[in-house]
C-alpha cells in the first residue's frame, strides 16, 4: 500500500492509498477526525519487518532470546539503538524466555495467532507513532505510543491496550498484551502511564527525551520526559548535601500518578482511533481533514496488561464515560479496590485479610520479609523485629516461622512461602518509590531518610558511569534506577541493606527507615502504637490522601472483563487485589457484571521463577493470550466467557523439563464443581 505522508497538527502521520480519498459524499454534516487537544508533536516510523520491526526491534525471536546487543558507541547511542535495547530489555523482563520455559513453544514471536509454532523469527512490520500527553506546561509529558500492524484491516479493527507495568517506559508492555494485539492483527494503544524511569541525574542537570537520548535540562525544555520541581539553586544545594543521588519519574513527579493511570490509558486509546482514522478513513470533502471511519461502535477494543499496567485497563473501564472499551483482559492486576462491603472466602472460611491498599501490605512486607531472607550469618532484620517486639522465636528458624505467620495473618497465601525471600529487595524498592509518589514528596524530601543512587559493593553511594547515563533509557527501562539508599544509617548513609539503624545500633537492614515507612501507612508508631510527632504524621496524612485517590471502584460499567491471576503470586497478594476486586466489583454492579475471574496456581507475578524455582512456579503469561483470545471472540462473534475458576496447573520435576499444555491446562469452559469460584450476593467463595 502506498503511504503518503503529511504533518498534520505538527505530527508526521500516513494517510490511507488513493482509494480512501473524498467519497464524493452529499451528506450535509461530516464527522471530522479532530487530534486531541492534549497531544503534542506525533513522530512516526515505517518498519519493514526485516532489518526492523515493531515487536522485536529487528532482533526476532533468537535475538530476544540473546545477550544483550552491543552499542556501536555506548558513550553515544543512536535513538534507534536505544528503543533496540528497551524493547530487548522489556520483553525480557515479562516473560521467562530461558531453555525449557516455554519460550518458543507456547509463546514468543514465533507462535503466531491460533498457537502454531512457526520456523520464522516473528518480527512485525508496520507503523509506529510516539507522542507526549500534557497540559502545555511540560510537567506531565506521559508518552503515548500507538503501534499499527502492516496486517490491520481497517474493515475488521481492532484495538489492544498496552499500558506499562511497573515503572518500565513505553514499551512496558511489549511482550505481554502488545505481543497479542500484533499477532492478531490488532492496533495497539500504548502509555507508559506517567511514569517510565524518567532519569533525572544531578551532577550534570541532565535529563531523557522520549526517544531515549539524553540532554541538559535547560535544553531539553518542555521535552524532557521528567525533571524535578526544583530551582537551579535548590538542585545545586542537593546535590552538594547528597552527591550521586537520582531523581525518577515514578517516585519523585509530586503528581501521585497513579491516580491518573486510567485517564492515560483511555488516551492512548483515543490516539489510537486518531492516527487509525487518519491512516484508513476518507478525506472530507474540503480535502483536508479525514472522516471517522473507525469507532468504538465498529472497533474491537480490548483493554488490556499485566500489572500495574492491569491496573490502569480496570481503571480505564471503570472511567469510561466515552463508551472506548468493548472489554477488559488483564493479569496479576494491581489495583485497589475498596475492602468493605464483601467478602472472600476460600474453602467456605474468611480469608485473614481482604482489600488492603498497596502501600499498606507492601510497608508490611517490607518489615518482614528481609528476616525470611536472613541466615545464620547475618539475623540483623530478625534479630532486630525481636528487639522492637515485633517478632518472636528463640532460633533464627522460629523467627522466620513466625515472620511468615504474619505474613499469612497480613493476607498472603501459604502458597507464596517459597518467594517470601526473593521477593523482599523488589518490595522494598516499590515501598520507598510509592511513600514519594502517594504524599507527592519532593526528591529534596527524602522520605523517612530514603533516596535513591547507585551503589558499590559496599553500599556506599556513588555517581552512574557515563555509561549507564546514556543508556538509562534501555538499561533501566525493565526496573528501577540504583539502590534505595538509607540517609540516617549510623556511620553515613549506605544502601538499605547495609543500613545501621540509630535506634539500636544494629545493622538490621535499616529497620528504622522502614518502621518510619510503616508509620506513614498506618498513621501510628509501629512499634508503640502511639500517636506520631506532627512532622511524621503530616506526612502520613500526605501519604494516606495519595492513596485515596487511587483506590478502585469496581464499576466496570457492564463492560465484559476477565482477571487471571496467580495464586503463588508474592507481589500483589491475590487477597488484596483480584479477589478483593471480584468482590468489589459484585457490591457495584450486582447481578449486571460481567466479570471472571480466573486463578491459576503454581503462578507467581514474576515468570522468570517458573525456570528458578520449576517445583513451585509455571508461567502465568500464556493465561493472559488466553484471556485475551476469549474476551476476542466474546466481542467478535458473541462466543460466551468462561465461568469464574481455579486452574490447576501442573510444576516440573526440574527445569530440564519441557513446560507443556500438561502443566499449563486451559481454562475450561464448564469446570468442576469443586473448581469454580462462585459469587453470592457481596460473598465471593473460591475452593482451596
Amino acid at each position: 500500500m502506498k503511504i503518503i505522508k503529511r504533518v498534520i497538527h505538527g505530527g508526521v502521520l500516513g494517510a490511507a492509498a488513493a482509494g480512501l480519498l473524498a467519497c464524493g459524499s452529499t451528506d450535509e454534516a461530516e464527522n471530522f477526525n479532530e487530534l486531541p487537544a492534549y497531544l503534542g508533536g506525533i513522530s512516526s516510523a515505517d518498519y519493514d519487518g526485516a532489518s526492523n520491526d515493531l515487536l522485536t526491534a529487528g532482533l526476532g525471536k533468537s535475538g530476544l532470546a540473546a545477550a544483550t546487543p552491543a552499542y556501536a558507541d555506548a558513550l553515544n547511542p543512536s535513538a534507534v539503538e536505544l528503543r533496540r535495547n528497551a524493547i530487548h530489555a522489556n520483553y525480557r523482563a515479562v516473560l521467562d524466555i530461558s531453555a525449557n520455559s516455554g519460550y518458543g513453544t507456547l509463546y514468543g514471536p514465533n507462535v503466531d495467532a491460533k498457537g502454531t509454532v512457526t520456523a520464522g523469527e516473528g518480527k512485525v512490520a508496520g507503523t509506529e507513532y510516539l507522542a507526549y500527553s500534557d497540559d502545555g506546561g511540560g510537567a506531565q509529558n506521559v508518552t503515548l505510543m500507538v503501534q499499527v500492524p502492516a496486517s490491520f484491516d481497517p474493515n475488521n479493527p481492532c484495538i489492544v491496550t498496552g499500558t506499562s507495568s511497573g515503572s518500565r517506559g513505553i514499551y512496558g508492555a511489549i511482550g505481554s498484551s502488545g505481543e497479542w494485539g500484533l499477532k492478531n492483527g490488532c492496533a495497539v494503544a500504548y502509555a507508559d502511564k506517567g511514569s517510565g524511569i524518567g532519569l533525572y541525574t544531578f551532577e550534570d542537570d541532565s535529563v531523557n527525551l522520549q526517544n531515549g537520548l539524553r540532554a541538559g535540562r535547560a535544553a531539553a525544555g518542555k521535552n524532557a520526559h521528567f525533571a524535578p520541581a526544583l530551582s537551579d539553586a535548590e538542585r545545586a544545594a542537593f546535590a552538594a548535601a547528597f552527591p550521586n543521588r537520582l531523581a525518577f519519574k515514578s517516585a519523585h513527579s509530586q503528581q501521585n500518578p497513579e491516580k491518573d493511570w486510567g485517564k492515560w490509558t483511555l488516551q492512548s486509546i483515543e490516539f489510537a482511533f486518531y492516527v487509525l482514522n487518519q491512516k484508513y478513513a476518507p478525506l472530507a470533502r474540503d480535502g483536508q481533514r479525514h472522516l471517522l471511519r473507525l469507532t468504538p461502535k465498529n472497533t474491537v477494543t480490548i483493554a488490556s496488561s499485566i500489572s500495574n499496567g492491569a491496573g490502569a485497563a480496570l481503571r480505564a473501564a471503570e472511567q469510561d464515560d466515552k463508551g472506548l472499551i468493548g472489554g477488559v483482559a488483564v493479569s496479576e492486576p494491581q489495583v485497589q479496590p475498596k475492602a468493605a462491603g464483601y467478602t472472600v472466602r476460600q474453602g467456605g472460611a474468611a480469608v485473614s485479610a481482604q482489600g488492603k491498599a498497596l502501600f499498606d501490605y507492601f510497608t508490611y512486607a517490607a518489615l518482614y520479609q528481609p528476616c525470611i531472607a536472613s541466615t545464620v550469618a547475618n539475623p540483623g532484620r530478625c534479630s532486630a523485629l525481636v528487639g522492637k517486639g515485633l517478632l518472636a522465636g528463640a532460633t533464627l528458624a522460629a523467627q522466620q516461622d513466625d515472620a511468615r505467620a504474619r505474613l499469612h495473618a497480613y493476607g498472603w497465601l501459604a502458597d507464596s512461602d517459597p518467594l517470601q525471600a526473593s521477593h523482599a529487595a523488589t518490595n522494598i524498592l516499590v515501598a520507598a518509590t510509592y511513600a514519594s509518589a502517594y504524599g507527592k514528596f519532593s526528591v529534596s524530601d527524602n522520605v523517612c531518610g530514603f533516596s535513591f543512587a547507585n551503589a558499590d559493593v559496599a553500599g556506599n553511594p556513588i555517581a552512574l558511569s557515563a555509561v549507564q547515563k546514556a543508556t538509562s533509557y534501555a538499561l533501566l527501562n525493565s526496573g528501577y534506577p540504583g539502590s534505595v539508599v538509607y540517609e540516617n544509617s549510623l556511620g553515613g548513609a549506605k544502601a538499605y541493606a547495609f543500613g545501621v539503624s540509630p535506634s539500636s545500633g544494629l545493622a538490621d537492614q535499616s529497620l528504622d527507615g522502614f518502621l518510619c515507612l510503616r508509620a506513614l501507612a498506618t498513621g501510628v508508631d509501629p512499634v508503640s502504637g502511639a500517636a506520631l510527632a506532627p512532622a511524621l504524621a503530616a506526612q502520613s496524612a500526605r501519604v494516606q490522601a495519595g492513596v485515596a485517590e487511587v483506590l478502585a471502584t469496581g464499576n466496570l460499567r457492564g463492560k465484559p472483563a476477565i482477571i487471571v491471576h496467580g495464586r503463588a503470586d508474592t507481589l500483589i497478594a491475590v487477597n488484596h487485589a483480584s479477589r478483593a476486586y471480584l468482590g468489589l466489583n459484585a457490591v457495584a454492579e450486582g447481578s449486571a457484571s460481567k466479570l471472571r475471574y480466573i486463578e491459576v496456581t503454581n503462578a507467581n507475578h514474576f515468570d522468570l521463577y517458573s525456570n528458578a524455582m520449576p517445583t513451585v512456579i509455571v508461567p502465568l503469561h500464556v493465561y493472559l493470550f488466553r484471556a485475551l483470545d476469549a474476551m476476542y471472540a466474546n466481542l467478535k462473534s458473541a462466543q460466551a466467557l468462561p465461568p469464574s475458576q481455579v486452574v490447576r496447573t501442573v510444576t516440573r520435576a526440574d527445569a530440564t523439563s519441557l513446560i507443556t499444555v500438561a502443566n499449563v491446562p486451559p481454562i475450561a469452559a464448564t469446570p468442576a464443581a469443586g473448581d469454580v469460584i462462585a459469587v453470592s450476593g457481596s460473598v465471593v467463595d473460591v475452593p482451596n
